[in-house]
């Protein structure tokens, strides 16, 4: 046996290394278990950062390529240079990845490398060696969901993980799924030249996300170049010598057709990732669908066992796992963490972005709940006139009787932004009529989220 601890913490992305510092910082001895040779999990190494990264940098091609004119600067012989671009996205993940292990260093948090087992109640068992603790918190994230009959090599069959990596930009990109993963590496591709499909099984993307917004972000997107096959299927993948043929049909059946490809991107979802943990010895209870089963505290069925982020229910975002990180650590210092999941935003960091905090319209007739809309387009924002991206609008949902904030959803320039301001009025229960009453400065963006919330009671000034 070797070293005892108040807490192991199993996995070192966003919700474990932030319940881990969290922890220490309440004063507890605390190791984390990580079996990548980097910490951060996914998220740093080959999801959130990454392909922020490559958004980032293949908008700035985008914009000097086809934009800067309107803006009267000339430029000539644009180049794209694929291979500085992915290793300034590695020095960005190595930058991220240090700064975790700093954190560590910093709170004395051991780094238990390898991959974690639990053995029984309080004991972890990492590359041969068991270390005993008084509390283990999951979280060990997610991988990509697989596609039967669609095998992926992550070179010409890919995964999010392949699409970060390619080395060339492909004549063909297929995207199959029209979610937020899919259209975002999907944007840096078509951005770098490619001709981009998106396959998508349901009559629209963005599943989950306000219909209305969805709707707009599509017509968006088709006029950048997306082309999208929505209400379809894929049934097969067969790897040919120019690159993959796709067997496609609809989704409620008809005649099939084969559609080509350089590059194909599965990504269709995400699943819980348990595998060699050692629950099922333990008896630790998973759902129906492979996630952690817990308490409103985080606890699971076995004693000294919690869970949190994507390995459990609710939406698989980081900073979704960070709050939960916090909260089970205070939990286990006896303070009193919680999550609010009524306001937790999600964004698509495409260019419009999309953002969304609280319910939708249709969650809101389903429930039969009883509410006015209030909308404002950029396209009568002074700011985002000066900047050309006059694309989108926001749109906030309040209570028909007490004005109650319940939804906010804005396509739209820095959207991931501004959506900011609508969760903490949803956090502090806050009216359209408070938001409407704040002083925005001018010219801002910020002014589209005062003018929808003012657009609640049908008075916005300009429009």
């Amino acid at each position: 046996m070797s070293d005892s601890f108040d807490l192991i913490v199993i996995g070192s992305g966003p919700g474990g290394y932030v319940c881990a510092v969290r922890a220490a910082q309440l004063g507890m001895k605390v190791a984390c278990v990580e079996k990548r040779e980097t910490l951060g999990g996914t998220c740093l190494n080959i999801g959130c950062i990454p392909s922020k990264a490559l958004l980032h940098s293949s908008e700035n091609f985008d914009e000097i390529a086809h934009k800067f004119a309107d803006h009267g600067i000339q430029v000539e012989g644009v180049k794209l240079d694929l291979a500085r671009m992915q290793a300034r996205k590695g020095e960005v993940v190595s930058a991220n990845v240090k700064g975790v292990e700093f954190l560590f260093r910093k709170n004395k948090i051991t780094w238990l490398k390898g991959a974690g087992k639990i053995t029984a109640p309080g004991k972890v068992e990492v590359a041969g060696t068991t270390y005993e603790t008084k509390n283990i918190v999951i979280a060990t994230g997610s991988d990509s969901i697989p596609l039967r009959g669609v095998e992926v090599d992550e070179k010409r069959i890919v995964t999010s993980t392949g699409a970060l990596e390619l080395e060339s930009v492909p004549k063909h990109l297929v995207v199959i799924g029209g979610g937020v993963i899919g259209l975002e590496l999907g944007s840096v591709w078509r951005r770098l030249g490619a001709e981009v499909t998106v396959i998508e099984f349901l009559d629209r993307i963005l599943p989950g996300m306000d219909n209305e917004v969805a709707k707009q972000f599509e017509r968006v997107l088709t006029k950048q170049g997306f082309k999208f096959k929505l209400g379809h299927k894929v049934t097969g993948a067969t790897k040919t010598d120019n690159g993959v043929s796709l067997s496609v049909e609809p989704a409620k059946g008809g005649e099939a057709q084969a559609i080509e490809a350089d590059v194909v991107l599965v990504a269709i979802g995400r699943r819980p990732y348990t595998d060699g943990l050692g629950l099922d010895t333990v008896g630790v209870a998973l759902d129906e669908r492979g996630r952690v089963k817990t308490d409103q505290h985080f606890a699971t069925n076995v004693p000294g066992i919690y869970a949190i982020g994507d390995v459990i229910a609710g939406p698989m975002l980081a900073h979704k796992a960070e709050d939960e990180g916090v909260a089970v650590a205070e939990i286990l210092a006896g303070q009193h963490g919680h999550v609010n999941y009524g306001a937790i935003p999600g964004i698509v960091y495409t260019w419009p972005e999309v953002a969304a905090v609280g319910e939708t319209e249709e969650e809101l007739k389903a429930r039969g709940q009883a509410y006015r809309v209030g909308k404002f387009p950029f396209t009568a924002n002074g700011r985002a006139r000066a900047m050309g991206d006059v694309d989108g609008f926001v749109k906030i949902l309040a209570d028909k009787a007490t004005d109650r904030v319940l939804g906010a959803h804005i396509l739209g320039p820095d959207a991931g932004h501004l959506i900011a301001e609508m969760v903490t009025a949803i956090e502090f229960g806050a009216s359209a009529e408070d938001v409407g009453r704040i002083c925005h400065a001018h010219p801002t963006l910020s002014e589209a989220v005062k003018e929808a919330a003012l657009a609640v009671d049908g008075r916005p000034i300009h429009m």
